[in-house]
């Protein structure tokens, strides 16, 4: 699988990255079994980047990724966490789930936002901890939306430091929005922006200011969440979106898609898999799998042939937005 250097540096991304919040229980709970046999498929399918955080699972993933990555050569792989949530043991007593945050696990901690550069530090070696390693590749600020002139202030500089002093190879921001990566890219030396959900099939949002400006900046993009919360998977009532049941516009959006795609007999979920990768900018697409057949299908729809008559079909349609780059063959 083809491996890109993100921001022309020297960490590089697979086409494919294995995101691992499904392996922190994401909604339902995951055995550890089930896990590391979906980290063996990924790497069997060729897949060398990885990327976690502490939130997913109260540290859960960032356990279950390191154990099912031990043993591996350290430089064989990419890993990728995040620092601006600090994770604080929970008081004594009934401690509950947190299923509030969207996870399946006990609620042993509780997350404190923390953009400082301490906080970036005191994450950074919880997660190192957590995973079992002595070094990460790549370090993003995880979604700074309400915090912004701290994260720009005092985490971004903290990062550059690390950086500088080779701690971590690359460092970036990781959000599911499009104005403040934006913003880090104009204002900031960072090699890749995560954009969850924000150039898609169905929306091209991070096309009017992030992928122009990463381009112009030699920059890297991770494109997270094509599939938008599942809705380009399978699009019907009750569908979610954003992590909530989609509004009737967009669900009509959704299904105007399918029926381009079953015109040209392409799975909707392999021309979203494949969409982002016609711009330049854009490095690694970013899925998350929770058993071995999940890897294996995604990495089969990212190899499923596509007409260019169907990308055509799609812009006489008006579904994609003006000036959206040509989709290719992925090779």
């Amino acid at each position: 699988m083809r491996t890109t250097p993100l921001g022309g540096g020297a960490v590089g991304v697979t086409q494919l990255a294995l995101g691992c919040a499904g392996m922190g229980n994401l909604y339902h709970p995951v055995t550890d079994e089930a896990a590391f046999a979906t980290v063996e498929a990924a790497w069997d399918a060729g897949i060398r980047t990885f990327d976690t955080a502490p939130h997913y699972g109260l540290g859960l993933a960032e356990r279950r990724l390191g154990a099912a990555l031990r043993g591996r050569p350290r430089d064989s792989y990419t890993l990728s966490t995040k620092v601006g949530r600090l994770l604080v043991p929970a008081p004594d007593g009934d401690l509950g789930d947190d299923l509030a945050h969207g996870f399946a696990v006990p609620a042993t901690h509780r997350r404190v936002w923390d953009f400082s550069a301490d906080g970036v530090l005191r994450s950074l070696e919880a997660s190192l901890n957590r995973l079992g390693l002595d070094r990460v590749d790549i370090v993003l600020l995880h979604d700074p939306d309400d915090h912004a002139e701290q994260a720009l202030r005092e985490a971004y500089p903290a990062l550059e430091r690390l950086r500088a002093e080779g701690v971590v190879g690359a460092i970036g921001v990781g959000m599911n929005q499009s104005a403040l990566p934006a913003r880090f890219l104009r204002e900031t030396d960072i090699d890749v922006v995560l954009l969850a959900g924000r150039y898609t099939l169905l929306e091209q949002e991070g096309l009017a200011e992030v992928l122009p400006e990463a381009a112009a900046r030699g920059r890297s993009v991770v494109i997270g969440g094509v599939f938008n919360s599942g809705l380009l998977i399978a699009p019907r009532p009750g569908a979610t979106y954003d992590y909530a049941p989609a509004p009737r516009p967009v669900l009509d959006r959704a299904l105007r898609l399918l029926a381009v795609t079953e015109h040209h007999g392409v799975p909707l979920r392999a021309a979203a898999l494949r969409f982002p990768f016609g711009h330049p900018a854009v490095a690694s697409v970013l899925t998350g799998a929770r058993s071995p057949e999940e890897v294996r299908d995604t990495v089969e729809q990212l190899r499923c042939p596509i007409p260019d008559a169907l990308w055509d079909e799609l812009r006489a349609e008006g579904l994609l937005a003006p000036g959206t780059p040509a989709v290719g063959q992925v090779r």
